[in-house]
């Protein structure tokens, strides 16, 4: 493999030739990935020329019911699920609390559901409060020091009662990258389900669902060089055993299943430009030919590789600084290019300073308070946190660094 040319890739963006945001670093990825023109593009043209109900027999309709397919299908191949294994909601978040009810239904007083205190709000708080209605929630705790999670610990954890295993891709704090298909493996053998929250490493490459084993993968389009839509693997034997949250017609079709709501048909066939971006990576660097999920894994493999390359040098830079402290591993190829920072003084002031810099990066608690508590760091304080993806540059990051030594 080759290595990223990161000008063809930043080629691809539209903001990186904005005027406005000439001389600005962008590091604050993880809350929000910058757009591809594909994605952009494709949106454009829906508004302009599509913009009516979608399925009907006339042209302008046919054309884009026809695109809002073709975003399920294609990406659907590249994560290795059928087409229908894919739905598409208002965010990750809305997914998740629509996945619950469905789960309250579906389970039984004194069954169990497995949390961790290592992600994100939205991966833990609609599962935990299932406790009203009997269900018993057991954590899964991070170490307080590393923040890893031990699969040993999990273990322990299991039995007959446990119906579902939620667990993060990799935390959006933390940033390390957890053994999803040896996690999965844990809990299938115990009996119960899988629920993985992918927001924080599909930005880093999609990964191919169907090898890593999980019933369940969700991820967030916009954090992902698309539009503002949540995405949602449901494998069809789970898909099709628990409750229809939809309108009771549309219960045989799956991907319609855990959409209560009207989808976005533009943001939908739009995200058919996430595809587009991935294809145009693939050819250009000369990757396979055929095989949608051996093009995504091409890809994805480059991405990763150009991410490692940026992310030691910051992890270097930061690991035994005074006064502040490094959440997570110290080596990249353990964890996704999101690095928080836990500091002697607020944040968010810390943010601002970088800004003056031309570093746009974020403070605060990413609305991951329980492991931030779970490490004795106080959420109000919250970390730095400074997240790249592949078309960050070698250049934007020895602007962080110099901002870095100038503000800390």
């Amino acid at each position: 493999m080759g290595t990223l040319d990161i000008d063809f890739v930043r080629a691809q963006f539209p903001a990186f030739s904005e005027p406005s945001l000439k001389g600005q670093a962008f590091f604050e990825n993880a809350g929000g990935s910058y757009t591809c023109k594909p994605v952009i593009d494709r949106l454009n043209r829906f508004y302009t020329q599509r913009k009516v109900q979608p399925y009907a027999p006339y042209e302008a309709s046919r054309l884009g019911g026809e695109e809002m397919d073709e975003a399920r299908r294609r990406l659907a191949a590249i994560m290795g699920v059928d087409t229908e294994e894919l739905s598409f909601g208002p965010s990750t978040t809305q997914n998740t609390y629509v996945l619950a009810q469905a789960f309250r239904q579906w389970m039984r007083h004194g069954d169990a559901i497995v949390v961790t205190n290592q992600d994100h709000e939205a991966n833990t708080g609609p599962w935990r409060r299932l406790r009203e209605d009997g269900i018993e929630i057991r954590e899964w705790q991070i170490d307080p020091d590393s923040g890893s999670l031990n699969p040993q610990d999990l273990e322990n954890l299991l039995d007959e009662k446990v119906r579902l295993v939620c667990f993060p891709h990799c935390s959006n704090v933390v940033g390390e990258i957890n053994p999803v298909t040896e996690i999965t493996a844990i809990a299938h053998a115990a009996g119960a389900f899988v629920c993985v929250d992918g927001v924080s490493y599909a930005p880093h490459g999609l990964p191919n669902v169907g090898d890593l084993g999980p019933d369940i993968y969700l991820f967030s389009a916009y954090k992902t060089y698309g539009p503002h839509q949540g995405c949602m693997v449901i494998r069809r034997p789970l898909g099709e055993m628990l409750p229809n949250q939809a309108h009771y017609f549309n219960g045989g079709t799956l991907y319609k299943r855990f959409t209560p709501a009207g989808p976005d048909h533009a943001q939908i066939a739009a995200s058919a430009g996430m595809a587009d971006y991935i294809d145009l990576l693939c050819d250009y660097h000369g990757g396979p030919e055929t095989g949608a999920s051996a093009r995504g894994g091409f890809v994805h493999d480059l991405m990763r590789q150009h991410e490692i390359a940026l992310l030691q040098p910051l992890l270097d830079a930061v690991k035994d600084r005074n006064a502040l402290r490094l959440i997570g591993p110290s080596k990249a190829e353990q964890r996704a290019p999101t690095v928080a920072l836990s500091l002697n003084k607020k944040a968010e002031a810390v943010a601002a300073e970088l800004s003056q810099h031309g570093i746009m990066a974020g403070g605060g608690d990413f609305y991951a308070h329980r492991p931030l508590q779970a490490m004795g760091v106080d959420p109000d304080q919250g970390v730095l946190r400074l997240s790249f993806t592949h078309y960050t540059s070698h250049q934007e990051i020895d602007q962080l660094l110099q901002a870095l030594d100038r503000v800390l």
